[in-house]
């Protein structure tokens, strides 16, 4: 009987242990410190990954491409080339064949691609890489490695190619033609998000737009691409600017949740971006 007590103690003794283990497993599970802050890209069977900064700095590059109406190719050919050059950050320092190249397409002063405020501008020097990309006859149909190499003139030309795929799958998201195809995965937001920076960043990115404030969102009346292209934009700089939801076109994401795109019943003629609230 006294073994049979001892076994019997012991069991349980395990069992508190497991479900301590488990409890303690739970809680680290939703603890915001282990969440891995990364954004994704889908096409197909293949994902692609950034931080959330290059994410960012895609966002804007992608949609600088939609507001001036250029194709999708035109978006993957630069995201493909700001990634070999920069990594997709806007550096201000350049290596040893371009000491003065600066930002996010290390363009350089130098040669005429405008001033050191100028090219660490990531609104001009995008733009200053398309104005170089259209002068091209049919750079449409090139390849990356060929397009890029005409605008940048790099040392290493066949190095752009190695970022083919993660710029078409960006760029199939960013301009809208990839639906539910772009999720970050966030901690939550350390303060109040601001509608009015939501805007300004748009308007930065698309030019002006069709957004209206509502407490703590910005809703905007557009449909189609245009509409999953904002959105995917909004995810990708949800991190900078405290966003928390995304709602488009019979989906949404939700950054607590953290589980992508999900069906809802969000309308198919707008978007609607929501910030975080005040802490009280």
């Amino acid at each position: 009987m006294r073994r049979f007590r001892r076994a019997i103690v012991a069991v349980l003794a395990l069992a508190l242990v497991a479900g301590a283990i488990y409890a303690i497993v739970a809680i680290l599970q939703r603890s915001e410190t282990l969440v891995s802050e990364r954004c994704l890209a889908v096409i197909g069977s293949e994902s692609y990954e950034l931080a959330t900064d290059q994410a960012a700095n895609a966002s804007l590059i992608t949609a600088i491409s939609v507001q001036r109406g250029l194709p999708p190719r035109a978006a993957s050919i630069a995201l493909a080339t700001a990634m070999q050059e920069s990594k997709l950050r806007n550096i201000n320092y350049g290596d040893d064949a371009g000491p003065d190249s600066r930002g996010l397409f290390q363009q350089r002063p130098s040669q005429g691609w405008g001033t050191e405020a100028q090219v660490m501008d990531p609104v001009y020097a995008t733009n200053a890489f398309y104005n170089g990309l259209i002068k091209i006859p049919g750079y449409e149909t090139m390849e990356i490695t060929q397009a890029a190499q005409q605008v940048q003139r790099s040392a290493f030309p066949r190095a752009y190619a190695q970022h083919e795929n993660m710029g078409r799958a960006f760029a199939s998201a960013l301009t809208g033609h990839s639906e539910s195809a772009l999720t970050c995965e966030l901690r939550m937001p350390e303060a109040a998000g601001d509608p009015a920076a939501v805007v300004e960043e748009l308007t930065a990115a698309y030019g002006p737009q069709p957004a209206t404030v509502q407490g703590r969102s910005v809703q905007l009346d557009i449909t189609g691409t245009q509409a999953w292209a904002v959105a995917h934009w909004a995810v990708a700089n949800a991190k900078s600017l405290s966003i928390t939801q995304v709602d488009v076109g019979g989906q949404t994401w939700n950054r607590e949740k953290r589980d992508g795109w999900i069906a809802s019943t969000a309308p198919s003629e707008s978007v609607t971006i929501t910030v975080s609230a005040p802490t009280t």
